[in-house]
């Protein structure tokens, strides 16, 4: 039987894209249709098992550019109907090997971030060709993706695509299992009966996340309350984290335990989950602790905080970087927090099943247009 999707991506193996592929894969094979992910050696998306319906072809090399002559040979061979890519260099990739294989294959691109704020810190040369690579070949794609409507509008913008060529699709981020592995035991002091309520933050070290924001404004919270600070993850920005908590004096109360790979039983368990990020696409971690009830403070970063907390009806909205407005964000969820219901209303409709029917829809599979 023919392949009806081909998934092309050569992610980290622990970013957003990640979970945003290992959820939509199985929710799209649920619904009956029969998925390829084409791998490169030392990348993700990685599944712990696959589902009926989908197989891994491995394409045998490690560099996304190298593996475009088997993308075509694999195109030519089995002439799926769609195929999905995801980040630019990928996308670039998916495009020229549909090209070359002369085969009616539709291709979905999709970008993951805000484009111009990414691209803001890369050199002169790279910025010029990612933008030119968008503007003349994403056209060709028969659909551009984005997470939401900021990235959207900040693509069209700054590349000169077309807006009405860029489709806004949920990203599939709520699941049964997040659900299951959010009542996991989590061992640990601080959430003990009686213990100070615990703030979280989750995501990689890096300047991106700006955790640095979150340290200054917990330092200003615990002046006045007893609380603690936890952030899970990984990153280079670890040593000057560290040094920061001692410097502001509340290094007993924050704890930077690396990456974790269950984060969900934590955020079950946090009083408060904030976000501080400079940039975004759709942040991932923000939609799953709001999906687990989780009171939520969010930097109004481009793109997608305030479209998933209608410009702050569903929580705390502060400006990037702003260390009061965040404390007083902080202060406000710990002291009158919003409801676990409300939390959870505001993210419906980011559940895979949704999310896979809108990628097909978007992808031309006419059953779910």
């Amino acid at each position: 039987m023919s392949t009806d999707l081909a998934i092309f991506a050569a992610t980290s193996g622990h970013s957003g894209v990640d979970r945003v592929l290992r959820n939509l894969v199985p929710a799209i094979a649920r619904l009956g249709l029969r998925v390829d992910v084409l791998g490169v050696d030392g990348h993700g998306p990685r599944f712990d098992a696959l589902p009926d319906g989908v197989r891994y072809l491995p394409l045998g090399v490690s560099h996304v550019n190298t593996a475009i002559p088997g993308v075509v040979r694999y195109l030519r061979r089995e002439r799926p109907q769609a195929m999905l890519s995801d980040k630019d260099r990928v996308n670039r990739a998916a495009l020229f090997a549909r090209w070359m294989a002369h085969v009616p294959t539709r291709v979905g691109v999709r970008l993951g971030t805000t484009v111009s704020v990414n691209l803001a810190s890369r050199g002169a040369f790279e910025r010029w060709l990612q933008r030119t690579s968008m503007r003349w070949m994403y056209p060709a794609a028969e659909a551009v993706l984005v997470p939401s409507r900021g990235v959207a509008d900040d693509l069209a913008a700054y590349t000169g695509l077309a807006r009405d060529h860029i489709r806004v699709v949920p990203s599939p981020i709520i699941t049964p299992a997040m659900t299951a592995r959010a009542a996991e035991a989590v061992e640990h002091p601080w959430l003990g009966a009686g213990e100070p309520p615990l703030i979280l933050g989750v995501g990689e070290l890096s300047e991106r996340k700006d955790f640095a924001t979150l340290l200054r404004a917990f330092a200003r919270v615990r002046a006045q309350r007893p609380c603690r600070l936890l952030i899970l993850g990984e990153g280079r920005r670890r040593g000057e984290l560290e040094k920061l908590a001692v410097e502001l004096g509340v290094s007993a109360d924050v704890a930077l335990p690396g990456f974790c790979p269950n984060p969900y039983a934590w955020m079950s368990r946090a009083a408060v989950f904030a976000l501080t990020s400079r940039w975004e696409g759709m942040p991932v971690v923000l939609i799953e602790a709001l999906a687990l009830g989780v009171p939520s403070v969010a930097c109004d970063c481009p793109s997608g905080p305030r479209e998933v907390l209608e410009g702050g009806r569903h929580g705390p909205l502060v400006p990037v970087g702003a260390v009061d407005a965040l404390a007083a964000g902080l202060l406000r969820q710990l002291d009158a927090p919003t409801s676990a219901a409300a939390s959870r209303a505001a993210v419906q409709g980011y559940t895979d099943e949704s999310s896979a029917r809108a990628y097909l829809a978007a992808l031309g599979f006419r059953e779910f247009q």
